[in-house]
């Protein structure tokens, strides 16, 4: 598989901007999410709970849970990583895996299958529930990894750090968090939406392993 050039990456970004899907889910997201901000039953509709799935058959809460969340900050964080690497990973998609729309289809996916772990942990536990789109925008950040792995990332916006220490310190962090819990997160979802934005592409061209060893050997 042959490298990227900055070339391929102007054209990439022009066409991707004329139908972003980052900035349609961005908005989406957005609107559903100030909306229920002042109606907490709206938001309860929406949520991933998975007592309301296991007994009474709610499969779409998989889905909306990723649609709202807490309040501004949760949200803006979660669209703000989005907006940075949505397009990113777009363009990449569109090159190397020949569809662009291999990325909605890995954040449909990062909205889903995070919590399924959770619906068979707690589908009889009437109290738990959880919102916010944190497994896919997981997802797509760690599918970055693997065609640029020394790219810099702004951590906290001023400390740079590469992607693939930072891929490996988050994935640490969120298993170590989602064992121990009680801050009320759901790193798990964190952590599973991570190891499908590794993984993802991977399956869908495996060359994009050996793309990713020989980027990470030639940093």
């Amino acid at each position: 598989m042959r490298s990227i050039t900055i070339y391929d990456y102007i054209y990439g970004l022009i066409t991707i901007q004329l139908m972003s899907i980052t900035l349609i889910i961005i908005v989406i997201t957005s609107l559903v999410s100030i909306t229920t901000f002042t109606r907490p039953g709206d938001m309860e509709k929406l949520s991933f709970w998975p007592y309301q799935v296991n007994h009474r058959n709610q499969y779409y809460r998989f889905f909306t849970s990723g649609l709202v969340h807490r309040d501004f900050m949760h949200l803006f964080f979660n669209m703000l990583s989005l907006y940075f690497f949505g397009d990113y990973i777009s363009f990449y998609f569109e090159r190397v895996l020949g569809s662009v729309y291999y990325f909605p289809l890995l954040y449909v996916l990062g909205l889903v299958l995070p919590d399924v772990a959770n619906y068979f942990k707690y589908k009889d536990v009437y109290g738990y529930q959880s919102i916010g789109a944190s497994g896919a925008v997981s997802a797509v950040l760690f599918s970055c990894v693997l065609f640029d792995p020394w790219q810099k990332i702004g951590l906290y916006f001023f400390i740079p750090m590469w992607f693939i220490l930072y891929a490996v310190l988050y994935l640490v962090y969120s298993a170590y968090m989602s064992r121990r819990g009680g801050d009320g997160i759901d790193h798990s979802a964190h952590f599973w939406g991570a190891v499908l934005g590794l993984v993802f592409p991977i399956v869908i061209k495996p060359a994009v392993f050996t793309y990713f060893l020989q980027r990470l050997l030639n940093p």
